[in-house]
């Protein structure tokens, strides 16, 4: 039997994430095969009480600055063939309208095309694992997971289950609908039992609970009892929109947070996305009591006009607040970097108080939090010693993260944290792994066709646009001629 691939990165200045919150200036960071296998100050790393391995890869990474990987957790895969077309729309509309219609329309291997995309992206911006936030029938159980399998990304896929009725009376139509027989409970549950722990644990199997918008209180029940009697991680989309918090007042006479109590929808295995309109005086308390996760996506929540989350009251008490990109006809990037940059500015400026959410909080939210919310804690989300090595390497040597310096951070220099989360983009990602193997090297995908997806993602998108006779919005000042 062979011995572990052995590589040891030098010289890079690691932000560690870690309990003790270091910044290692100057550090080497030793991968042993999938797992961290020591970190500190170059020259002075502790491997196990004894000498470094003779057979070992040297990497220089002098200039550069290492993160944990990025955690997206709220993200939709098959959402990025959709990018650009449900422009300038609300919450409702843009659902109703636009992308519900769309999803509709998948075909064959459109979900396949949709995912890869996605995962070609993210991967090229930084992040190693997402929580996908509702896999819709059409897009093709097998193709996502055929994406994620090919692609090397660590996921949580949430299959999409839905309540068998909802309530006429909220005009809400769903042309997805038509699918509901394979979007139930025991769909879910044969997706676990077939895919979970596949490739090597990458892959995990969630669910994803549809909206509760006038359906009966009894279907929500039966997929918080589900997900707790089989041990299955949940999210579910909740109070994005003012018209949600009307929703839950008039139609179930609770607080959002209070639904989900009374239907086992919460625990340290829930992922609730949004939560831009809770119940401030009952919601806050109930998050944190039972370790529900929030997944914060300023990005999308602005665009859709939706709101801004409370995510500083949500820090303030004690709830462990996540992050996430959204879709593409939402934010329109999958890019963490950009997220982090806009989280920690936005409530700055809503609060009027500087820093109320830092660049060290954001960053936080978009790896340890998000591990945290996966159930993953043990194995990801900071750089530590028996985690795995997934991680990201940012250059940050263009114009726009000047005068930053390696040498000058304990001078007084720019903090490196600031640099990564405000100075740079997914676009100064230089290096990204997972589980120890290297998937971008100096910002190029390794063992993808980007040419070829590219392709076959214009090829893919005219078909559903066509299927489903939606067209994007064009401003009435602009003239194409």
């Amino acid at each position: 039997m062979s011995s572990p691939n052995i590589t040891l990165y030098t010289h890079g200045t690691f932000i560690t994430v870690n309990k003790r919150h270091e910044i290692i200036i100057d550090g080497s960071m030793l991968v042993e095969g999938s797992r961290i296998a020591a970190i500190g100050k170059f020259g002075k790393l502790e491997y196990q009480g004894k000498d470094l391995p003779s057979n070992i890869n040297l990497i220089d990474l002098e200039g550069n600055i290492v993160i944990p990987g990025l955690i997206n957790t709220h993200s939709h895969l098959a959402q990025s063939l959709l990018r650009g077309l449900a422009e300038d729309l609300p919450l409702h509309s843009w659902l109703c309208d636009a992308v519900w219609p769309l999803e509709a329309n998948y075909f064959g291997d459109d979900g396949y095309v949709a995912a890869i995309l996605t995962i070609a992206e993210m991967l090229k911006s930084g992040t190693t694992c997402f929580l996908e936030a509702m896999l819709t029938h059409r897009s093709g159980w097998e193709n996502v997971v055929r994406a994620v399998g090919e692609t090397g990304i660590r996921a949580c896929l949430g299959k999409l289950v839905k309540a068998q009725e909802s309530n006429a009376q909220l005009n809400i139509s769903d042309p997805r609908d038509r699918d509901l027989a394979n979007m139930s409970i025991s769909a879910a549950l044969s997706a676990h039992a077939s895919y979970h722990g596949t490739f090597s644990d990458r892959l995990h199997v969630w669910m994803a609970a549809g909206t509760p918008r006038g359906s009966p209180i009894s279907a929500h029940s039966a997929i918080g009892a589900a997900c707790r009697a089989h041990n299955i991680g949940l999210t579910m989309h909740c109070a994005e929109a003012a018209k949600d918090l009307e929703i839950y007042r008039e139609y179930y006479d609770c607080s959002p947070l209070q639904f989900c109590e009374r239907t086992e929808l919460t625990g340290p295995r829930t992922v609730l996305a949004h939560v831009v309109h809770p119940d401030l005086s009952v919601d806050l308390e109930i998050l944190r009591k039972t370790g529900t996760t929030v997944s914060h996506n300023p990005s999308s929540n602005c665009k859709l006009a939706s709101g801004i989350a409370p995510i500083p009251e949500m820090m303030a008490a004690g709830v462990n607040v996540a992050m996430g990109t959204d879709g593409g006809p939402c934010n329109n990037t999958y890019d963490m970097i950009r997220e982090m940059h806009l989280a920690s500015m936005l409530h700055s400026g809503t609060k009027k108080t500087a820093g109320i959410v830092s660049a060290y909080d954001a960053l936080c939210m978009a790896t340890i939090n998000g591990a945290r919310a996966l159930g993953l804690e043990s194995e990801i989300g900071s750089l530590d010693v028996g985690k795995k090595a997934d991680f990201v390497v940012v250059t940050p040597t263009g114009v726009e993260a000047a005068p930053w310096d390696m040498r000058q951070v304990k001078e007084g220099g720019i903090d490196p944290v600031t640099v990564v989360v405000h100075s740079c983009t997914g676009k100064d990602v230089q290096k990204v792994v997972v589980d120890g193997v290297t998937l971008v090297e100096k910002g190029e995908l390794m063992g993808i066709n980007e040419g070829n997806i590219l392709e076959r993602a214009r090829e893919a998108v005219r078909g559903i646009r066509q299927k489903a006779g939606v067209k994007a919005k064009n401003s009435s000042r602009l003239n194409y001629i």
